[in-house]
C-alpha cells in the first residue's frame, strides 16, 4: 500500500483523512522530522508559506523528498489562483505530480477518487497513468505550470 502523509492546520485536511479511512502519518508541528521510509503521497492544505514550516522540515528530513510520488491539495475554491497553492508550489519545486485537488474536507466523491488513486499506485501504476480528475486535465491556466 502506498503510504500517506498529511498536514492539517484547521482540521479540514484531518477530517478528509478520517473519511478516507486509510493509514496516514500526520506531520506534527512539535516533531515534524519523521522518516516515511517508503514511497508516499503528501496531502496538504493551502496556507501562507510561513505556516508550512513543519511540512518543509518533514520534506527535507532524510529521504522524504526522494520518496514523495505525488501530492494532493486541499483548499477553498473561492480563493481562485490561491486554491491549493501549497500543493502547487511543492509539486513545482519537487517536480512531482498533483494527483488530486479537493475543497475543504472533501466530498464522498473525493474520498472515492483518492482511494482509487491510492489503490492504483499501490498496484504499481505510474503517477502518469493514474486517472486524475477532469480539473487536472486540459488547459487550465493556473495549473498549466504544474501538470505532469
Amino acid at each position: 500500500m502506498v503510504a500517506i502523509a498529511f498536514y492539517s492546520i484547521t482540521g479540514q485536511t484531518e477530517r478528509f483523512i478520517e473519511k478516507l479511512q486509510l493509514p496516514a502519518h500526520q506531520i506534527d508541528d512539535a516533531n515534524p522530522k519523521y522518516d516515511m521510509g517508503e514511497h508516499y503521497i503528501l496531502i496538504v492544505p493551502a496556507y501562507q508559506d510561513f505556516m508550512m514550516d513543519s511540512v518543509v522540515d518533514f520534506l527535507t528530513y532524510i529521504d522524504n523528498k526522494k520518496n514523495i510520488i505525488g501530492i494532493i491539495g486541499c483548499g477553498n475554491r473561492n480563493f481562485n489562483d490561491l486554491f491549493a497553492q501549497t500543493a502547487k508550489k511543492i509539486a513545482a519545486t519537487l517536480k512531482v505530480p498533483i494527483l488530486y485537488l479537493l475543497e475543504f474536507s472533501g466530498t464522498s466523491e473525493d474520498v472515492k477518487n483518492v482511494r482509487k488513486i491510492v489503490q492504483d499506485l499501490s498496484a504499481g501504476e505510474s503517477t502518469k497513468t493514474v486517472q486524475k480528475p477532469k480539473e487536472l486535465r486540459g488547459n487550465i491556466s493556473f495549473l498549466s505550470d504544474f501538470r505532469d
